[in-house]
């Protein structure tokens, strides 16, 4: 069963084509700086060979018709037409309280999603774009909708209302909803199939580092609580998002700065976090490279990212009553082992000992915990387009039955 993934980003397009009874890659590809000059596709067919396409993408539409023609390429192509394909699944960031699951795209769902356009004004439109694109070239094929806020559709209501007046909740939709959720998804299952336990039973601190970064706690296989809120700014420190702050802040920098609160929301999400704090870098690498040559600004950003992904997993254990396993996924928290080990250290009250020797290791899935370690402490390469890739089959296959 080929089965397309399309990844709609703000100026991207990633994709990845499976076939799906080996779970196995057949082409993925990239397209990036789309809407101008320098849009670029990159597209690899694993075993085949790799093409670059350097062209003025205008809009996510036209990265969808590259994204085809790369598929279908005479030389470098893994598919001779788009009617080959069983299914095509779409990662769409923002579902709401509509949607708690996986589903097939008709034109109710796609009315469903653009009412959730307010809660993600930036990712939502262009999720649409990929998706009305993708209908378009391949009429006939199965469209699945897999929602990055789904997977926290899980939490309690005490752990994800505001404790703001409840019509707001009521009236607004205003509440936590989380995102990273297909990647927290896929470490927890992961892990699980690592640890050789069954999800029922365990609780386990899922801990996504990129330059959005956000933690879960999962008990039972199911989200109860997640760092990120109503919008990816909450909780913690990022490449430029400030994370948690005091939201008194809000009225007082604008103040401050002769602005408004877009003004502020703009400072929070793209001049705070590493940015901000270090006065270096919104890269994590380029912090480290400072603070290792004695820039005090980004010794202390480290320090305070570290600290905060402590004190998140100090709290969340206490909401599940126990941790049994800690993974780090995503971009730092797959090649950094820094981060890991000074996220993890002083916690050895609660269980958690790392082994410095195997967190310094390459490989890029392994067990990096000390064999006294009363908790796993994992390091699991994300993949969300598997997990898209496998809820689409699972629902294609559903409906045939």
């Amino acid at each position: 069963m080929k089965t397309l993934v399309v990844n709609c980003g703000l100026s991207s397009l990633r994709y990845q084509l499976f076939d799906m009874k080996t779970e196995t890659t057949l082409a993925k590809g990239y397209v990036d700086h789309i809407g101008t000059a320098g849009a670029t596709l990159k597209h690899d067919a694993i075993g085949i060979g790799r093409i670059t396409v350097r062209s003025g993408i205008p809009h996510h539409t036209a990265a969808v018709q590259e994204m085809a023609a790369a598929l279908r390429d005479e030389d470098y192509g893994v598919v001779k037409d788009m009617g080959e394909l069983a299914a095509i699944g779409h990662r769409v960031v923002h579902g709401g309280e509509e949607f708690s699951d996986s589903v097939l795209i008709d034109q109710e769902v796609t009315r469903a999603i653009k009412v959730c356009v307010p809660l993600a004004p930036l990712h939502n439109p262009l999720n649409l774009m990929g998706i009305e694109a993708s209908r378009a070239m391949c009429p006939e094929v199965p469209h699945v909708a897999v929602f990055d806020t789904a997977f926290h559709q899980t939490m309690p209501k005490h752990a994800y209302l505001y404790a703001i007046p409840y019509e707001y909740y009521e009236s607004h939709g205003i509440r936590s909803y989380g995102f990273h959720g297909l990647s927290h998804q896929y470490a927890a299952g992961r892990a699980s199939q690592i640890l050789g336990r069954p999800l029922q039973g365990l609780n386990m601190m899922t801990i996504h580092l990129g330059n959005g970064c956000s933690m879960a706690a999962v008990k039972d296989g199911q989200s109860i609580d997640t760092s990120m809120g109503m919008t990816p700014l909450n909780g913690l420190m990022m490449g430029q998002r400030s994370g948690d702050i005091d939201p008194a802040l809000i009225p007082l920098m604008a103040d401050m700065e002769h602005t408004d609160a877009a003004g502020v929301l703009e400072i929070l999400n793209t001049r705070s976090g590493f940015l901000g704090v270090s006065g270096v870098s919104a890269d994590m690498v380029e912090l480290e490279k400072a603070a290792a040559d004695g820039k005090e600004r980004a010794a202390v950003a480290h320090h305070m990212f570290c600290y905060r992904i402590k004190k998140y997993i100090g709290a969340y254990a206490a909401a599940m009553g126990g941790l049994d396993a800690i993974v780090f996924t995503g971009g730092i928290g797959e090649n950094d082992p820094s981060v890991r080990s000074r996220s993890c250290s002083g916690l050895e009250f609660l269980g958690v000992a790392v082994d410095e020797g195997l967190n310094g290791s390459a490989e890029p899935e392994k067990t990096v915990s000390s064999p006294q370690s009363r908790v796993a402490i994992l390091v699991i390469p994300a993949n969300e387009e598997l997990v898209i890739a496998r809820e689409t089959v699972r629902l294609v296959e559903r409906a045939r039955t």
